[in-house]
């Protein structure tokens, strides 16, 4: 029987506490490090090993996976004090899934490279429910035979790896994802509170837009999510926030203008402010709302 390679896992949010499992169930020898102790202790009685850094975590093992929330948490997970890069060995993989910038992840192969370690940046998109599920989609840049190296893990993962070229391809695509996102999301939640305010009968105007040409998944979701107003989190509010910010510098950097992103990025703002940035994106309506009601007075 093969054995399978020991993996570490960095950051144990929304994302990477269901890659984690399913890295569980799969068979892999997995150790585990988040800031938060309590999100990765859960994980022990499934198996995993827990660290206090990640340079404990990444010791001893072949490949190490990040799933991070920002340039600056990557940052200090791989190259700080107690980094993961340090502690690991020549030939070994670094698997980098969070949505990053594109320097970042520049910067970070270079240390790899230095380092004589194999890198993969593949971001994922997908929430929750699809990483629970093991049905995120990886949007790999790497060199052909590193990524056929982890196909095995992105494959008990994920149900989709789209290979778009070397490194920084994968975060590129991801941006640009989440910028329309994003720009939908917050379009969307400024519609919905219009809606509100006209007084439309408001499933009926929304059963039209869904199935009208505005309609799409993430439309019907907002809608649901929106008007029931649960905000369980399936993807953080504050990270679109961020990922919108990082698309509009990526863009720029390509001689793009991304205006909407702009506009979308402080509605997600002014949410955060309202203190719903530790809720679900779509709760990005209640700041619209709150601003309507505030002007109508």
């Amino acid at each position: 029987m093969e054995t399978k390679p020991k993996v570490a896992l960095l950051g144990l949010g929304t994302i990477g506490r269901g890659m984690a499992v399913n890295l569980l169930k799969a068979g892999f020898p997995l150790t585990v490090y988040n800031r938060t102790r309590a999100k990765a202790e859960a994980l022990t009685a499934m198996g995993a090993t827990l660290a206090d850094t990640p340079a404990l975590a990444a010791r001893e093992t072949s490949v190490v996976i990040g799933m991070l929330a920002d340039d600056d948490v990557s940052r200090t997970a791989w190259l700080g004090p107690e980094g993961a890069l340090g502690a690991m060995q020549a030939g070994s993989l670094l698997l980098e899934c969070s949505t990053l910038s594109p320097e970042w992840v520049a910067e970070l192969n270079r240390a790899a490279t230095e380092k004589g370690l194999r890198m993969i940046e593949a971001p994922v998109t997908g929430s929750r429910p699809q990483a629970d599920a093991g049905q995120l989609v990886f949007l790999v840049g790497a060199d052909v035979a590193d990524l056929a190296a982890a196909e095995p893990l992105l494959r008990v993962m994920g149900r989709e790896i789209l290979h778009l070229g070397p490194i920084g391809s994968g975060t590129q695509l991801k941006l640009i994802n989440n910028f329309l996102a994003g720009v939908q999301v917050a379009s969307f939640a400024q519609a919905l509170a219009w809606i509100e305010r006209s007084g439309l009968k408001r499933e009926s105007a929304l059963e039209f837009l869904k199935k009208g040409a505005p309609g799409s998944p993430i439309l019907s979701t907002m809608a649901e999510r929106m008007t029931a107003r649960t905000y369980e989190v399936n993807f953080l509010l504050r990270l679109m926030a961020k990922d919108l910010r990082y698309a509009r510098a990526a863009a720029a950097g390509q001689g793009i203008d991304l205006s909407m992103s702009a506009a979308a990025e402080e509605l997600f703002r002014k949410a955060e402010q309202k203190g719903f940035g530790e809720k679900d994106m779509s709760a990005i309506v209640e700041g619209v709302r709150a601003n309507g009601n505030q002007q109508a007075k």
